[in-house]
């Protein structure tokens, strides 16, 4: 920001009451045009506001059309700051006004917006007096009307916000329609900033920055859904404001990490010459996350793995043989690619950003391994975690500090506490469920967060006993057959398993039955998920972390990854799984279970 826009930023953050949105420097349409403030407010409407630190005596000559500055390198001519503001304004309304719901239904201005609009400019180095004696009044209206302009001293510190808002609501040259509702608002982001749309074709987001407004319509909106998804204003802002150095974003099952990490991606592909890697844990979120990269036009630069898979190609890259020993070629790898990178034969620094998903899952020795990796010179490391998903550890908390692994966010870290994946109904159940079993121990930066519902509602759980795992399988089918008459596609639903041969039983009787199916059991498999495919999927659990459905059904939910008959066993490993499972579920669940156990007690306590 100029000193200008900061001090003016800071009017608008002091003088203006919550309910307020405002973005700086955002850029909107198809050529990407950059107003200076945007500033919305559910009652008074959308103001467009130019920001200039021209001082009066640098103004030479002004026209409606432009205006001719003394400047340090001579004169220049730049277009009249109010009819810049004007046709960004008019620009961005042809698209708005293309939107049913946020028309007028009735009325004298019926079809119209149903919400006030307006324009106008911010001189911050020039007083009301100084424009009064440097434009005869005879043509001041017409070069530089009072309503549309705010000058340095209408800004000052002295400033009283009844008199300050009263300048800003004089730019509309009416006032009409309702209070804006949530939905409508949550419109005007859609169509005003693409790159947060959610499960949205979003197009060439930060491509063609100008600075001039879109000219083609047509390029902003296509089509307009009846519902949209959209960023909320926390991970909007977020997103946004992700700036150098090491970032922590501590989020809840359901929370938007993903979509985040996925959004950083975008704009960091656009910023910088290195590749970026994408690591995560999971072989079946890596394919997930490496196809929203393909779609989004940047596979170029980015390179997605899990994080085994990365290790054996950094040491086929390097022609580097794996370490000698009795432990598994996936641990002898790790331990082959961090003696490579201490002995010089693996570099450093050969990414300009490394953004970890699943971090909860990563040991300390990856994350020292994976810091090392990023260019000192970019400094751009994004970690996403959540204790609460902690599922392949003896812990359910980080268990160490973040500097301890070279990851330096102090005073970086955000947390998301707002569950937007499930319903009401399913997240209280999945944490009441674990709730007792999420604990803290070690040394973690960041506590375990309670999730908090967004508003969603719907169904209550289903959890049903049965006397056999044939017998859950058996009534599973039923339910998929009755599902796919009502309208429901095969993709919309995963079942789910903790562990053991329900998952090979659950393939061999869908197929007997001839309903398509996908059973992701296997790395190959699971490398091939696609969330496109018209099939069931059958997911181990731990696979479908990062994943989400409309309908889950939890095969053998009772499961037990250690048999023993010790009462007192320590269940939270099974437990946290489960949940996990539990939180897959966007809008139906259902839960299976035939073993008579601590955790079917626990299931169907829940359920009564």
């Amino acid at each position: 920001m100029s000193a200008g826009e900061k001090r003016f930023a800071r009017r608008l953050e002091a003088l203006l009451e919550d309910d307020y949105l405002c973005w700086y420097d955002i850029p909107l349409g198809g050529k990407r045009r950059y107003p200076d403030f945007i500033v919305l407010h559910p009652a008074r409407g959308i103001l467009f506001l130019e920001v200039k630190d021209w001082k009066a005596s640098s103004i030479k000559r002004i026209n409606p059309a432009d205006v001719e500055l003394h400047t340090e390198r001579g004169l220049k001519t730049v277009s009249h700051p109010i009819e810049q503001a004007r046709q960004c304004s008019y620009q961005v309304l042809q698209v708005l006004e293309r939107d049913p719901q946020l028309k007028q239904i009735m009325g004298r201005y019926k079809g119209k917006l149903c919400f006030p609009y307006g324009y106008g400019v911010v001189f911050t180095n020039i007083t009301r007096g100084q424009l009064e004696r440097g434009i005869p009044e005879e043509h001041r209206q017409s070069l530089m009307p009072d309503h549309l302009l705010i000058c340095q001293d209408e800004m000052t510190e002295s400033v009283s916000a009844e008199m300050f808002q009263e300048r800003l609501w004089g730019m509309f040259n009416y006032q009409f329609g309702q209070k804006l509702t949530l939905p409508q608002i949550d419109r005007i982001r859609w169509h005003l900033f693409p790159e947060i749309r959610i499960d949205s074709t979003q197009g060439d987001l930060f491509g063609g920055e100008t600075n001039e407004c879109a000219t083609d319509v047509e390029n902003l909106v296509e089509n307009i859904p009846d519902i949209v998804k959209i960023m909320d204003l926390q991970q909007e802002q977020l997103a946004r404001s992700l700036g150098e150095g090491h970032r922590v974003v501590h989020g809840v099952a359901g929370s938007g990490k993903t979509l985040i990490l996925g959004y950083r991606c975008l704009h960091l592909a656009q910023a910088l010459n290195k590749p970026i890697l994408v690591l995560c844990f999971n072989i079946t979120l890596a394919a997930r996350l490496r196809r929203f990269i393909t779609e989004n036009g940047i596979g170029n630069q980015t390179q997605v793995y899990h994080f085994h898979d990365w290790c054996g190609e950094q040491l086929r890259a390097y022609h580097v043989d794996l370490l000698d020993g009795d432990a598994p070629v996936w641990e002898r790898q790790v331990l082959t690619v961090i003696d490579g990178v201490s002995k010089g034969r693996i570099p450093k620094g050969q990414y300009g950003a490394v953004l970890i998903d699943e971090g909860h899952d990563f040991e300390a020795e990856w994350l020292t391994l994976i810091a090392q990796m990023v260019d000192p010179e970019t400094n751009s490391l994004l970690l996403l975690y959540d204790d609460a998903q902690s599922i392949y550890k003896r812990r359910s908390s980080l268990g160490f500090s973040l500097a301890s692994v070279g990851i330096q966010a102090q005073g970086r870290t955000t947390i998301l506490r707002l569950n937007y994946r499930n319903t009401r109904e399913i997240l209280h159940f999945a944490y009441h469920f674990a709730k007792d079993y999420f604990s803290l121990g070690g040394e973690s930066d960041v506590p375990l967060v309670e999730p908090q519902a967004a508003g969603k509602c719907g169904v209550p759980p289903f959890v049903k006993i049965f006397s056999s795992l044939e017998s859950e399988i058996e009534f599973v089918v039923r339910c998929l057959k009755t599902w796919r008459q009502k309208g429901k596609a095969w993709k919309e639903v995963a079942v789910l398993y903790p562990g053991g041969v329900a998952g090979k039983m659950m393939a061999s009787a869908l197929r007997r039955e001839g309903i398509p199916c996908a059973w992701l059991a296997t790395s190959q498999y699971k490398k091939q998920y696609s969330p496109d495919s018209e099939k069931v999927n059958i997911i181990p659990i731990p696979s479908s972390k990062g994943l989400e459905f409309e309908t889950v059904v939890i095969l053998d939910g009772s499961y037990l990854s250690r048999f023993q008959d010790d009462e007192d066993l320590d269940l939270a490993d099974d437990v946290r799984r489960l949940y996990v499972g539990l939180t897959r579920a966007q809008e139906q669940l259902m839960i299976c279970h035939h073993r008579e156990n601590k955790i079917s007690e626990m299931l169907m306590s829940l359920s009564s």
